[in-house]
């Protein structure tokens, strides 16, 4: 009998982060079709910046929260980097990764990603003020806005492919076929 108590235990200690990562997946508290919310934050050179101005002349863009210290954002990352060059040649989009490291590490943000070789544009959060804005409680967690400056599509989390789905949107909402 405490046998099949341990193995209940453990099959529940197993099962607890797949239903953590699956109730994520699906996190969709941001409504969509909505416009950014208005915060102000800053540039990695310091200047404030108000995230109700983020706007690509009517092309779409890409908002990605991540941290320095975090792997997956970074794997995200690392694979929209990949794409990133096609994806703008073609549908015009552009990347905003938006580092929520707090005051004292958000000074190694930039130098992290010229490290990285990204050509994101980079804002810092550091009091996680848009973040909270945009109910992120996960990272990475990416959104897409439509030429319009609406809220079109939302993803929580990384795991491979992620980028490609994030891709099939971007392609969809821009009316082209991948």
């Amino acid at each position: 009998m405490e046998y099949q108590r341990q193995i209940s235990r453990l099959a529940i200690l197993m099962l607890f982060p797949i239903l953590i990562s699956t109730a994520l997946q699906g996190q969709t508290d941001t409504p969509l079709r909505t416009k950014l919310p208005s915060v102000t934050i800053k540039t990695t050179e310091g200047k404030q910046f108000n995230t109700a101005d983020i706007s690509n002349n009517g092309k779409p863009v890409i908002l990605c929260f991540w941290k320095t210290c975090c792997k997956p954002p970074e794997n995200l990352l690392a694979a929209l980097a990949e794409v990133y060059n096609e994806w703008k040649e073609k549908t015009g989009v552009i990347i905003y990764a938006v580092s929520v490291d707090d005051a004292r590490s958000s000074s190694r943000v930039q130098p992290f990603a010229e490290s990285k070789g990204w050509e994101f544009e980079m804002l810092l959060d550091p009091n996680s003020d848009f973040k909270r804005a945009m109910n992120v409680n996960a990272l990475p967690h990416t959104f897409i806005i439509d030429g319009q400056g609406h809220i079109v599509y939302q993803k929580v989390l990384y795991e491979p492919g992620t980028e490609e789905e994030i891709g099939k949107e971007l392609f969809k909402i821009s009316n082209l076929q991948k």
